[in-house]
């Protein structure tokens, strides 16, 4: 749609450009989040994983990863990340979470939650390259 006098151009039929597109990114709440968790914003992640803004944006949206919204700000646990990278696996579980009917909400809390038969929580274990227990683990609680 062009704006008449302007000839500027909006991204669509709500006139809300890019911001339409980024709004459409699954988050977590902050009530979802442990306590004492460090978190990275958005352009911290990009620089971290050597990425444009734009592509992690597409990482969340594809759930490769996870954000937290909090204080109307998307934010990423920085336990999902390992030096440059994703932490292997962690897109996966996310998937297979997501999959299983869970909601961010949910996949957060699942993450961080301590699970003896690990032992430790899920999270801790994919970083520790426990990677196929972990979506073991989640691809079992679909039935």
């Amino acid at each position: 749609m062009t704006h008449p006098g302007t000839g500027a151009r909006s991204g669509g039929p709500t006139g809300c450009g890019n911001l339409a597109r980024v709004s459409s990114v699954p988050a977590a709440s902050a009530a979802a989040l442990a306590e004492g968790v460090d978190l990275l914003p958005l352009p911290d992640v990009a620089d971290r994983l050597g990425l444009p803004i734009s592509r992690v944006h597409q990482l969340l949206r594809e759930r490769g990863l996870l954000a937290v919204r909090v204080s109307g700000k998307l934010v990423v646990p920085a336990d999902f990340l390992d030096g440059d990278a994703v932490v292997k696996g962690l897109g996966g579980t996310i998937t297979v979470l997501n999959d299983s009917g869970f909601s961010p909400d949910e996949t957060l809390r699942w993450l961080y939650a301590a699970d003896d038969t690990l032992p430790g929580r899920p999270i801790d274990a994919l970083r520790g390259d426990r990677g196929r227990e972990v979506k073991r683990r989640a691809q079992a609680l679909a039935f």
